[in-house]
């Protein structure tokens, strides 16, 4: 087959760019051809149409039109897609044979520049994984719309996962030959993009972003990101700031599960940022100190003098409520300085987002003045380091017209007075233009048309327009006729001619000047590039922590300290997010205290109690104070955690096939093998997701391998009530309970948390509540007494017996093979030790152990009911 010349054009192109939609510029349209036309047309729901590509071939064919573009990509890019701009670099009417055409730029999702595809409080990173000899990986970050640059050194593969899903990196860039196992890892358990480069070469251009970094492990992935951004934008990237090499382990480490978990940025039902800990600390005023807020709450600090140093900030903004209002209406008048920088460097800021960095840098001398007068040490910082680029703001009060228009194309942006040649040329065309008025009504005047008028299109130019009722009324020869209309005929004068050609010309002119001005300006701009990113970093932090300040104000947060024993104590600890859902003074508040002596507190009581409520808010108290702000409590003294684990919460993994009991496994291993002394552990309901006995065993070892082997504080929540007697084995751990009472029946949860342990966990009254019908709950109420009975001489023998289950120097597996070994004294559905009691049959006990599987939490009403039929069934046989 023999494609036409334009076909082949498009095919030798799209070669290059096998892995991105190519939108190949014809006219007014960007076409997609062939395979990117079909999936095209699917993901944008636009027709799928055909085109001779050849003598006998029709081709398939979409397009959208060039001037709407930007609605199409962002389809696109959200939907993890790449697309390369293919323009015409020459005009058509001039070019020899077949217009020329080349990729301008690659957009992909972790490269996007325009707003429409980027969410103003959330970075866009993009991200280069480089793996060593040695079994560490370099990690380089850039987020192109601000020209942040970071790099790292992990140590393990976990900490790769970690770090890319903190940073919620949307593309990733590798070699070609990166392990595939690793990689399909990554598809499975991240949302982002792939791409392959196999440049680790810093480019010459941008070797100044590499200055002070000499190790071979960060140059690669460094060198691998700047290659890609090079190859991809085929523009400036003089924004682009010198990067930062950072310590992963210089911050909390927080793992992808207790992120999750702990709904640190968005919920875990409707993933949305309503309902987090990051929704709670957002009062921020700027899109850039919503960015820095979400960066400090996924690294909370390590370092004390740094954490400190954020709440004295805090602390002086928190006392001056007036000042911190004037602040706050100060920064609601600064538009997002990091990404208009970057897009002034990169060539795509129109006027009106000039006019927003001026109207941001106005703002700078009052929040100087204003912090000056505060004479607060902790401020003093972005007192004196806030330059307000007052080059700048006056560069642009001179040549930017005040409100200018979206698009360059037309003109009329910058000031009279700016530059002469300009101002003569708007002279021109503004005199031009009076003449023809002036000519107009002279014409009507000789001529007595009072109807005839001068008008203007772009085929014909300037025009004399007469209705055909007055063309008797032209003196013979004035005119020379140029267009007939089916009601007026329309004439032109040499005269007219001249100085249209005069107007025309100084119009052209002033647009093409008015660009160029335009232009210049741009650049003197982004000549302060890292002046302005400079301040941004400030006002972005300073916002963050007026955000802390008002948050703890307006919910009577107390400062945090830190205690150098280890000792964790909270007085009336609240739940953050939870007590701000809730109407205001509702929310049970509940002292927590783990002093030197006590790492353990095991927590019984029913579900629905307050348990993991207690937990979380625990592990976010300690969050919160890390990242420099106040905390919901009237006392707080807190060790400073390193890395917080958290198992809570039941939830199959389908897609790798994994069950609860296996999620469940997976993320208690990565916290015992991973946890320190210095580390905060929450487990709710470990062992559920398996049989009883095994899940006792599992519980208790897990318990006391921590005990004995890790020594961090945790919190380890339980139903089985069997494993309190720990209290007595393990010298640093401690019971404790939610309290409920009973009154006619019914279950009253207390949510406060009492010493000592529980003495039932209203399973069943958990069940009612949930609406699961009454004969149901009767039954289940009959079945439990008759448990309780045949168990309670078992539950005695295994709490006090010389050879229960113990903690010692074997760990965990020791303590589940005496479990295996002794099984009857874990036995809850035992063969009855009363003589006078019947034997139960075998199909009676399998039923019982059937009945004690089941979730009933995790069932609707219908499935409970078939169950229970299902098993009455059986008994029946």
């Amino acid at each position: 087959m023999s494609y036409t010349p334009m076909i082949q054009q498009y095919l030798a192109i799209k070669a290059q760019y096998q892995d991105a939609f190519l939108f190949f510029r014809l006219g007014d349209f960007y076409e997609l051809f062939f395979d990117d036309a079909k999936k095209a047309s699917k993901e944008l729901e636009i027709a799928l149409t055909s085109r001779n590509g050849g003598k006998d071939e029709y081709i398939p064919m979409c397009g959208v039109p060039y001037h709407a573009a930007k609605q199409y990509i962002k389809v696109l890019i959200d939907k993890g897609y790449k697309i390369a701009i293919c323009e015409q670099m020459e005009d058509p009417k001039l070019a020899k044979g077949m217009v020329h055409r080349e990729v301008i730029q690659m957009i992909t999702p972790g490269t996007i520049m325009e707003d429409e595809s980027l969410q103003p409080k959330k970075n866009n990173y993009l991200a280069a994984l480089t793996a060593a000899k040695d079994g560490s990986f370099g990690l380089a970050l850039s987020d192109l719309t601000t020209g942040e640059i970071r790099v790292t050194l992990i140590s393990s593969w976990d900490g790769v996962i970690q770090e890319l899903d903190a940073n919620d990196v949307r593309e990733l860039i590798l070699a070609s030959n990166f392990d595939p196992d690793k990689k399909e890892e990554m598809v499975e358990r991240l949302n982002m993009a792939f791409s392959e480069s196999d440049s680790s070469q810093v480019p010459d251009p941008l070797q100044k972003i590499a200055i002070g970094i000499d190790q071979e492990k960060l140059i690669q992935p460094l060198g691998k990101l700047l290659s890609y951004l090079v190859n991809t934008q085929k523009r400036s990237l003089d924004h682009l700031q010198r990067a930062e090499v950072y310590q992963i382990n210089a911050y909390m480490m927080i793992d992808q599960h207790s992120r999750r978990n702990l709904e640190l940025t968005q919920t875990n039902r409707e993933k949305k940022t309503y309902g987090s800990l990051l929704w709670l600390l957002d009062d921020v005023k700027t899109a850039m100190g919503g960015r820095r807020l979400k960066q400090w709450i996924e690294k909370p600090l390590l370092s004390k003098n740094k954490i400190e140093k954020r709440l004295d900030a805090v602390a002086a903004l928190k006392e001056h409520l007036l000042e911190r209002e004037t602040l706050r209406s100060l920064l609601g008048n600064v538009y997002d300085l990091e990404r208009l920088v970057g897009r002034v460097s990169f060539g795509n800021v129109n006027p009106r987002e000039v006019v927003q960095l001026k109207r941001s840098l106005e703002q700078i001398p009052e929040i100087k003045r204003m912090l000056a007068e505060l004479d607060e040490t902790a401020l003093t910082q972005y007192e004196q380091e806030m330059d307000p680029c007052t080059e700048v703001r006056e560069l642009i009060t001179d040549a930017i017209v005040d409100d200018p228009p979206f698009t360059t194309s037309d003109g009329g942006m910058i000031k009279p007075g700016y530059h002469e040649t300009l101002d003569q040329y708007r002279d021109a065309s503004k005199n031009g233009k009076r003449w023809i008025a002036e000519l107009e009504a002279k014409e009507r005047e000789e001529t007595g048309i009072k109807s005839l008028k001068i008008g203007y299109n772009r085929v014909f130019g300037y025009y004399i327009e007469v209705s055909k009722p007055n063309l008797k009324l032209i003196p013979e020869g004035r005119y020379e006729r140029r267009q007939t209309l089916s009601n007026a005929e329309r004439f032109i004068t040499p005269e007219l001619k001249e100085k249209e050609r005069v107007i025309l010309e100084a119009e052209e002119k002033r647009v093409g000047l008015e660009f160029q001005i335009f232009g210049d300006v741009r650049l003197k701009i982004k000549e302060q590039s890292e002046r302005l990113q400079k301040l941004a970093r400030l006002i972005s932090s300073l916002d963050v922590l007026q955000s802390f300040a008002s948050v703890s104000d307006q919910n009577g947060y107390v400062r945090p300290q830190f205690s150098n024993e280890r000792a964790l104590e909270i007085k009336n600890s609240r739940h953050p997010v939870i007590e701000r859902v809730m109407r205001r003074g509702t929310f049970v508040a509940n002292d927590i205290k783990m002093d030197e002596t006590c790492d353990l507190l095991m927590i019984t009581g029913p579900n629905m109690g307050g348990k993991s409520t207690y937990m979380r808010q625990a592990a976010l108290t300690a969050i919160m104070a890390q990242v420099g702000c106040f905390v919901p409590a009237d006392h707080a003294e807190l060790p400073i955690f390193d890395q917080i684990f958290t198992r809570i919460g039941a939830a199959d993994d389908l897609v790798s096939g994994q069950s609860t009991f296996m999620v469940e496994m997976d993320e208690a291993n990565y916290a015992l093998s991973h946890a320190t002394q210095n580390s905060l552990i929450l487990l709710d309901e470990i062992g559920r997701g398996t049989s009883t006995y095994d899940g006792i065993a599992i519980a208790q070892a897990i318990v006391e391998f921590i005990h004995d082997h890790i020594a961090a504080k945790t919190f380890f929540s339980t139903h089985y009530h069997e494993l309190t007697f720990l209290e007595e084995k393990l010298d640093r751990l401690k019971n404790i309970h939610v309290g409920a009472m009973e009154e006619n029946g019914t279950v009253v949860f207390l949510h406060k948390v009492l010493e000592g342990q529980a003495d039932k966990s209203y399973g069943i009254h958990v069940a009612k509540l949930a609406g699961l019908p009454d004969v149901l709950i009767e039954r289940a109420d009959t079945i439990l007494q008759g448990l309780e009975g045949n168990a309670a001489a078992d539950s005695k023998s295994y709490s006090e017996a010389d050879d229960a289950p113990q903690s010692d120097s074997r760990g965990e597996a020791a303590a589940a093979q005496e479990v295996e070994e002794e099984p009857e004294q874990l036995a809850l559905f035992a063969e009855p030790k009363e003589p006078e009691q019947p034997q139960r049959s075998k199909t009676e006990r399998k039923v019982l152990q059937e009945l004690n599987k089941i979730e009933l939490l995790s069932m609707t009403p219908m499935d409970a009911m078939n169950k229970l039929f299902q098993l009455q069934k059986t008994l029946k046989k």
